[in-house]
């Protein structure tokens, strides 16, 4: 299957489980079971289904025939290139391809000047009005190209300017723009590039990245520490006649090699195979060369030669419009697009699958719970009911007074689990104060300091290491924090079943190691700044100040995502209780009326004991519904072959 087959696969299998997480939540409310921890949970289930992006980032430098990959794997239905993809540079900003029902289809534009402010490309993201904007017409394949054309656009300016846009190192001279006999040097016209296109991929949630060399990479902190870390998968572009040259090694190293680790998010692609293509040349000998270069590039960057596919997507996409089979298969381009869906797509729904299945293992015992407290009051019930059997009048009232009396202790405890509330919820204040941005200010302050002093920042790094030991300390009382609030809730849970009769439980682990993992990411994508090569870069204070953002909004967003970790969790281990004091009092009630209908008539006793009997069968019943619609799929089917 191609890509786009698979996409659309996955697509199906996401709104598949929004419509099951659906009927869940509809079943759950009419049987009185959806507390306001597991609506939350539901519904943060649901919005990440149907918002679920798969953004897929093309890294490379210049004239390795990226633009050609995208059109080749994305876009060879419209008959023609769609991305600018001629000879030299072609696309000169890094141009985000996605799709928001709420903008019409446009290209919006970011001038390169903004670099010489102070807001972060997140910032100039919320600001609309300082894009140049041109309409699309998705209909009008010619159009499309002729518009998307402009993200190749450049400037000529001088030394001193293309420095202060940072485009033109003093230390590194070879790899500054070449100066013309007007004495000006060409930089790109656009910062940032976005396409809000309805492209049926896009409109599922594809999104594609295309990144345009070293230098726009290395001048743009937030690509590496934002952009590129939230990719799915990176495709490296090397050019099957040359390998690896040094600014591919360069850009390989500096910003893709510090998680290559997490090989199966990065793929290499070998392209331009069909510069190899020789009529006098044996097809055994083109195939050796496309062999050497591919295991000659993976020991170059540290891989299996198998993690090295090797492409023509010139031809690919020339394959695809004119239909040619033979040249299709001759491409290999559907070696890259298997890769893809089965390293992309796969990865990604396993990974749905998982959050998918651990979420609903939760709810099951959650919602079990109070299913097993709704057992047990009613075999309690049914005993109560039975021992009235043969009693007089009398006999009946006392039972009545018994439970009215129940009752009336039971309400005069709501002062006591109101305590347990006032406490537990102090406790979690102080909690979200340490995740707060007052806090993360604090910890990184000095480092936002020292990046803004002018000049050569010496002892740069040691402020870093230092305001990430910070960072690192304020987690870890956060964990510390968190463990002290689930002891004292687990010691009032135990408390209150011993006294009232609840079934309260501890939800799952407070944990907080994936974020204490994310902050190491973070830490790690930044140290590549800091280094030597980069003193002169660090000098300028326009390139200082988009580091420091770009630091403060990854933390920011890594802070957030921790809170709302945790009000999650407060909501779970919260809401049973509110559940249970809610079903207490209904049950209260219910024995009251049934003891009063006894008394009204004597055949009430039996209608009671067959009402409780049913109701009995009904929970017996949702028990098995909830079973069905919680358990994994693997597990339902296990299941049915053991019946």
């Amino acid at each position: 299957m191609s890509f786009t087959q698979e996409f659309d696969d996955h697509s199906v299998w996401r709104r598949e489980k929004i419509r099951h997480l659906q009927g869940l939540a509809e079943w759950l409310d009419r049987q009185e079971l959806l507390d306001a921890g597991t609506q939350e949970r539901l519904r943060q289930l649901q919005n990440r289904l149907g918002s679920d992006k798969v953004m897929v980032a093309f890294v490379a430098e210049f004239s390795r025939g990226k633009s050609e990959l995208i059109n080749a794997v994305f876009f060879a239905g419209y008959g023609r290139r769609i991305m600018p993809a001629s000879a030299g540079r072609t696309t000169m900003c890094p141009t985000e391809l996605g799709y928001d029902d709420d903008i019409p289809p446009c290209l919006r534009l970011l001038p390169i000047e903004t670099r010489l402010q102070q807001q972060s490309l997140l910032e100039w993201r919320s600001a609309p009005e300082q894009w140049e904007r041109l309409e699309l017409d998705v209909n009008d394949p010619q159009q499309l190209a002729q518009a998307i054309e402009k993200v190749a656009e450049v400037r000529r300016v001088t030394p001193d300017e293309a420095r202060s846009l940072g485009f033109w190192h003093d230390d590194q001279p070879d790899d500054n723009p070449l100066v013309g006999p007007d004495g000006l040097v060409e930089i790109p016209r656009w910062r940032h590039a976005l396409i809000n296109m309805a492209h049926p991929l896009l409109k599922k949630g594809l999104v594609i990245l295309d990144t345009p060399g070293l230098n726009a990479i290395g001048a743009e902190p937030e690509l590496t520490i934002s952009l590129l870390p939230q990719a799915h998968a990176v495709v490296f572009i090397l050019a099957a006649d040359a390998g690896v040259s040094k600014s591919d090694l360069a850009m390989w190293r500096e910003h893709l090699a510090p998680s290559a680790e997490q090989v199966d998010s990065r793929l290499v692609v070998l392209n331009k195979i069909d510069t190899l293509w020789d009529d006098l040349s044996t097809p055994a000998y083109i195939e050796a060369q496309i062999r050497r270069q591919r295991e000659e590039s993976a020991t170059v960057l540290g891989l299996q030669s198998e993690q090295v596919i090797a492409v023509s997507a010139q031809k690919g996409l020339l394959a695809k419009v004119r239909h040619n089979d033979t040249l299709l298969a001759e491409s290999r381009l559907a070696e890259l697009e298997q890769a893809l869906a089965d390293d992309v797509l796969g990865r990604r729904r396993t990974m749905l699958e998982s959050d998918i299945d651990a979420s609903l293992k939760q709810l099951r015992q959650d919602v079990g719970q109070q299913l097993h407290a709704r057992q047990r009051e009613l075999i309690e019930q049914i005993q109560e009911i039975e021992t009235l059997r043969g009693k007089n009048e009398t006999v009946i009232r006392q039972m009545r007074m018994r439970i009215e009396q129940e009752q009336k202790e039971f309400d005069q405890g709501g002062a006591r689990i109101q305590a347990v509330r006032s406490v537990h919820f102090r406790e979690l204040k102080e909690l979200f104060v340490q995740l707060g941005s007052n806090r993360l200010k604090a910890d990184v302050a000095s480092l936002a300091l020292a990046l803004k002093q002018p000049g050569i920042k010496l002892g740069v790094k040691k402020f870093y290491s230092d305001a990430f030991a910070r960072l690192y300390g304020s987690f870890s009382h956060v964990q510390v924090m968190a463990e002290r609030i689930e002891d004292q809730l687990a010691a009032s849970f135990r408390q209150l079943n011993a006294d009232y009769g609840l079934a309260l439980q501890m939800p799952e682990k407070l944990d907080l190691q994936p974020y204490f993992d994310e902050l190491t990411v973070i830490e790690r994508n930044h140290l590549q700044y800091l280094g030597v090569t980069n003193t002169f870069r660090l000098a300028q204070p326009e390139f200082a100040d988009r580091l420091s953002k770009a630091i403060l909004s990854r933390l920011r967003q890594l802070y957030a995502d921790a809170s709302g970790h945790v009000e999650l969790w407060n909501q779970t281990s919260t809401s049973q209780l509110d559940v249970q004091l809610r079903e207490r009092r209904k049950n209260f009630a219910r024995r009251i009326e049934a003891v009063h209908r006894i008394q009204e008539a004597a055949e009430g006793l039996e209608e009671r004991l067959a009402e409780l009997q049913g109701r009995m069968h009904e929970v017996e019943a949702d028990m098995e519904a909830l079973a069905r619609m919680t358990l994994p799929e693997r597990a339902l089917a296990e299941a049915a072959i053991e019946a």
